[in-house]
C-alpha cells in the first residue's frame, strides 16, 4: 500500500495545520490517490477485505475526503453510499440523502488521525436512528480508541505537535493547511 502512495506522491514532507488543528512534518494528501481509478481501487479493496462481513446497510463519507471512499466502498460492497457536509458548521445530511432508522452505518474517509469529522458523522447517523458499526479509511492515523473499531488499508504513526509545542513553529517555518476543513 505504501507503495502506491510514494508512486502518487501522496506522502508529502513540511509543515501541516491538520483538520484536527494539530501540526505535523508529513501529510497524507488521499487525493493524489484518489485521483487515479484504478489505483483507488486497490487501495479501497484493502479495506473492503477488512469489512467484507460487516452487516452495512449504508455507506456514510463526511464531505469532502470521505465522498470518493464512500462512494468506492459501496461500490465494491454493493450497498448505498451518501455523504454528509457542513452547513453553518455543522455536519448534515443534505441533497435528499437519509439513514433509516435502525440502518447499519459504516462511516468512510480518506485519513482519520482525531477522528473529528466521523465522530461529527456518526453524531448524525445517531440522531437519524442509525447504529455506526466501524469506520473504514485509507489511512489510519489515529492514537489511542476513538470509540470505534477504524479498519484501514495503511496504519501509519506520523508525529503531530500541539500548536503551542510544535518544533517547526518555533524554527519560524510557516505552516500549509491542505485539508478540506475551514
Amino acid at each position: 500500500m505504501i507503495n502506491i502512495f510514494k508512486e502518487t506522491e501522496a506522502i508529502l514532507e513540511g509543515h501541516f495545520l491538520l483538520s484536527s488543528g494539530r501540526h505535523s512534518n508529513r501529510y497524507m494528501q488521499c487525493a493524489k490517490v484518489l485521483m487515479y481509478p484504478d489505483k483507488a481501487e486497490i487501495v479501497v479493496k484493502e479495506v473492503v477485505e477488512k469489512i467484507k462481513d460487516l452487516d452495512i446497510d449504508v455507506v456514510v463519507g463526511p464531505a469532502m475526503g470521505g465522498i470518493i471512499v464512500a462512494y468506492e466502498i459501496g461500490r465494491q460492497l454493493n450497498k448505498r453510499a451518501i455523504f454528509t457536509e457542513r452547513e453553518d458548521g455543522v455536519m448534515k445530511l443534505r441533497r435528499g440523502f437519509e439513514i433509516k432508522e435502525g440502518e447499519r452505518v459504516l462511516i468512510a474517509e480518506d485519513v482519520v488521525t482525531t477522528g473529528k469529522s466521523s465522530l461529527e458523522v456518526a453524531e448524525v447517523v445517531k440522531e437519524c436512528g442509525g447504529e455506526v458499526v466501524g469506520i473504514a479509511c485509507l489511512v489510519d492515523r489515529t492514537v489511542g480508541d476513538i470509540g470505534y473499531k477504524v479498519f484501514s488499508a495503511l496504519k501509519i504513526d506520523l508525529e503531530t505537535y500541539d500548536p503551542e509545542s510544535c518544533p517547526l513553529c518555533k524554527e519560524g517555518i510557516p505552516y500549509i493547511k491542505p485539508g478540506s476543513r475551514k
